[in-house]
């Protein structure tokens, strides 16, 4: 076999110039048979120098001689990003489209040219090269033309990860691929066969990917009255888990500027989320409540939406999945929560005197396994206080043992986290300090400040912050004396000169308060 396989390769490498067509077959048989029957002849191909005649050998107008080319540099290459790189730089992915185009008649072809997309396709340099040529149109003309699943199923392993580029997700979409899967999706939608289980799956998904991309998205969308918009609403109510996922996860995408979220929650779509997580309350499906608190948690952020969302109940809907063990439900019932109550002080307060809510959020800022959930925990907990400024809500997170986290918070690598924490204790030195004293003191906060004021890498905002808490602390005897044994006074003078006005201004005022308490 290897003598038959280096005669193989001396016959290619003069093939390209002066071999008939028949003595090219032959060759490229005789090379596959080969690799087939050893993993092992591929470096000896590749030491020979072989890839460049083969690719060189895709311009060939034979058929059977591109079948038998594409077949084997597809052997050769299969599974070595390095090869495949070495095809997609000697420019094969133009050569193979146009073989798509130009052949499509011929089954065997145009399978091997998908197989090559699919493998070609995982390697994100290929996705710009296939940017470049109208492979969207290729591949959806392809498509239209399929009556068999497992032909589908090919194009579909090629589209799924050329759609990941936000150039392809445009073509796709200007190339009629959302009618087709959209058709899919009604054809399927009441069928129990598996193939069509998961053509509609696959289907659905796509069509969600597609929305990943700025303008391929707003395409759809079309100010809200897009036709497609309109059917991906008719799939929230379904009785499909899947049809339902993706109609979540398509709005959660369209809710990704403050225009659509504007439209989409005065036109009703907050009750279409609210009565689907209803339907999911109860051992519910945990995809699906992941998404719906999505789309909630992204239609609430615009300022406009804030006061609509929580008279349409929106918080009582969020806070019935409270007892959620699964983290990335728990993570977006709060990230969604945070974005309610911003600046709507009311709704913090509510929120805020919540015991069992406080409880669970104290709760899950121990949750070190999930820095998600743990993160957004602490950043709800400052929130509450933030907001509402209310000494009830401040008494409510210290009985229930909150205000360690937000010191914790306070030494977080995040600068937003810091500054929110700093910020939420300053209101509790300023409003429940009394209450706090022994919280804020068995927590250590005034070493942390003092390590925060020393260190030079601390932003401005955080270095500001400490010096505001710092004042509001000297009102308490126990956290004074602290504050007295660690010589804040010199930390506190060498900051009148920070390049930062603010900073400086504020060690200035932070200098004559201590020097008054000392």
């Amino acid at each position: 076999m290897a003598d038959n396989l280096s005669d193989a390769l001396k016959k290619l490498q003069i093939t390209t110039t002066d071999s008939t067509e028949d003595s090219l077959e032959g060759c490229l048989d005789c090379l596959l048979q080969a690799l087939a029957q050893n993993k092992f002849m591929r470096n000896p191909c590749v030491d020979a120098g072989l890839i460049p005649p083969l690719v060189q050998l895709l311009n060939c107008k034979d058929q059977e001689v591109l079948l038998q080319t594409g077949r084997a540099l597809g052997n050769i290459c299969y599974d070595s990003h390095t090869l495949q790189s070495q095809l997609i730089n000697m420019g094969v992915i133009p050569t193979l489209v146009k073989l798509l185009g130009i052949h499509c008649q011929n089954a065997a072809l145009t399978e091997m040219c998908l197989v090559a997309f699919g493998n070609l396709a995982e390697l994100e340099s290929s996705k710009e090269q296939f940017a470049y040529t109208n492979i969207a149109e290729e591949l959806v003309k392809l498509f239209k033309k399929q009556i068999e699943h497992d032909k589908k199923e090919m194009i579909f392993e090629v589209l799924a990860p050329l759609a990941e580029n936000d150039v392809i997700k445009l073509q796709l979409v200007e190339a009629g691929l959302v009618e087709c899967l959209l058709e899919i999706v009604q054809k399927t939608v009441d069928s129990d066969k598996e193939d069509d289980i998961a053509e509609l799956k696959t289907a659905s998904d796509l069509m969600v990917l597609l929305l990943l991309g700025d303008e391929s998205m707003q395409k759809l969308f079309e100010g809200g009255k897009g036709s497609v918009f309109q059917r991906v609403l008719s799939w929230i109510p379904s009785n499909s888990h899947q049809l339902q996922l993706a109609g979540a996860l398509a709005i959660a995408n369209f809710a990704r500027n403050d225009g659509n979220c504007i439209h989409m929650v005065d036109n009703g779509i907050v009750q279409k989320l609210m009565d689907l997580l209803d339907r999911h309350v109860e051992d519910g499906n945990v995809t699906v409540q992941h998404a719906a608190l999505s789309a909630l948690r992204n239609l609430a952020i615009p300022v406009v939406n804030k006061a609509k969302m929580l008279s349409a109940g929106v918080a009582e809907a969020v806070l019935k999945f409270l007892r959620s063990e699964m983290p990335p439900v728990q993570f977006k019932l709060l990230g969604t929560l945070r974005m309610l109550i911003d600046a709507q002080a009311e709704a913090a307060e509510q929120l805020g005197k919540n015991v069992k809510l406080v409880e669970r959020l104290v709760e899950w800022c121990e949750a070190k396994d999930h820095a998600g959930v743990m993160g957004e925990s602490n950043r709800l907990l400052s929130a509450l206080i933030r907001h509402s400024k209310s000494k009830d809500v401040i008494r409510t997170i210290v009985q229930s043992g909150g205000i360690k986290h937000l010191v914790t918070m306070a030494t977080s690598e995040h600068v937003i986290m810091q500054n929110e924490a700093l910020v939420a204790l300053a209101l509790i030195a300023a409003l429940e300090l009394v209450t706090a004293e022994k919280d804020l003191e068995n927590a250590q906060l005034v070493q942390i400040l003092h390590r925060l004021l020393s260190d030079d890498r601390s932003a401005p905002e955080i270095k500001y912050n400490s010096m505001v808490l710092i004042c509001a602390l000297i009102g308490s005897e126990p956290l004074q004396k602290e504050v007295q044994s660690m010589a804040f006074l010199e930390v506190v003078s060498k900051l009148r000169s920070h390049e930062n006005k603010t900073v400086a201004q504020q060690a200035s005022l932070t200098e004559q308060r201590l020097a008054v308490e000392s």
